[in-house]
């Protein structure tokens, strides 16, 4: 079993094509047939169904996927491992929950490939479930999440305090308590997220009912709150992002609680100086206020 027949494996896997594996592989399709072929040879099972044109990976290569994953991260820490002092550079993958790759993350991943241009930024967003996944299986070497996250393998830092902002059309009543929510139509991303938790908290300690519409696309919601169909509960910082020209008003409650956002990486990857240098420029940056703009305090 070689390396290269690893990587071919696992190209094919995420593809799930020879043709498309063999282009990003720059070999031939032949190639990678022969090799992955030769791999189910040694391990005596098969990796992959074929279908047509395509291939889907069998239960069997769901499982050596996984150890796949691990042999090819290995084999990139020991790499960095045996040159502690260079400089930082190659892929660093990073990932973000929505909110926080809308809004504030942008900003640090401008200012760090400036500072460190031989980085390679890989950038992806999901849930925080998928996030925390992708790192477990090594599909990501850190991720910004707003919850806190008690994991062995993970350790995590402040990324930002992200206060709340409830949203609502600039046509429509103020909103004075949370009593003038009763009723109303909100829009908020699918549970289990920790904004939509601090809403339901907030109403239920009130004796507040109002039906909740799940939509997980912060531009959906924003654009449902600005017609006037609704409103919302969103991180501030998404609130300065879209407020100008979409006639939305916001207000700040001091019953909403702040939301830490933490940036979570594995802390059994040994030296990695590019994620390092990430991670130090967080925890240079994370005390940092979001500035104050045109939401109303109740």
């Amino acid at each position: 079993m070689e390396l290269a027949q690893i990587r071919m494996f696992k190209t094919v896997a995420n593809l799930g094509s020879i043709a498309q594996a063999s282009v990003a592989l720059h070999c031939v399709p032949s190639n990678v047939t022969a090799r992955v072929k030769a791999l189910e040879a040694e391990l005596k099972v098969s990796l992959f169904y074929r279908q047509g044109r395509g291939l889907c990976i069998t239960p069997a290569g769901e499982v050596f996927l996984t150890y796949a994953e691990k042999i090819l991260a290995l084999t990139e820490e020991a790499k960095r491992a045996v040159d502690p002092t260079s400089e930082p550079s190659g892929p660093l993958r990073i990932g973000a929950i929505e909110s926080s790759a809308t809004s504030r993350l942008p900003p640090m991943l401008t200012k760090f490939h400036a500072q460190y241009p031989n980085v390679e930024l890989q950038f992806k967003t999901g849930t925080w479930s998928q996030l925390v996944d992708d790192i477990q299986h090594h599909r990501l070497d850190g991720a910004i999440v707003a919850v806190d996250i008690d994991r062995p393998f993970l350790d995590s830092t402040t990324f930002f305090n992200e206060d709340l902002v409830l949203i609502s059309s600039a046509s429509a009543d103020p909103i004075k308590s949370v009593k003038d929510i009763e009723g109303k139509a909100l829009f908020m991303w699918p549970e289990p997220c920790p904004y939509r938790a601090a809403l339901a908290t907030w109403l239920n300690q009130n004796k507040v009912k109002a039906p909740i519409t799940s939509i997980a696309s912060y531009g959906t919601i924003i654009g449902c709150v600005s017609a006037g169909s609704g409103i919302s509960l969103v991180p501030k910082g998404i609130y300065e992002q879209y407020q100008s020209g979409m006639g939305l008003v916001g207000y700040e409650f001091e019953e909403l609680v702040t939301i830490e956002n933490r940036f979570i990486w594995r802390n059994d990857g040994g030296q990695f100086p590019a994620l390092d240098a990430f991670t130090q420029m967080i925890k240079q940056n994370n005390h940092g206020e979001s500035p104050s703009n045109h939401s109303q305090h109740a």
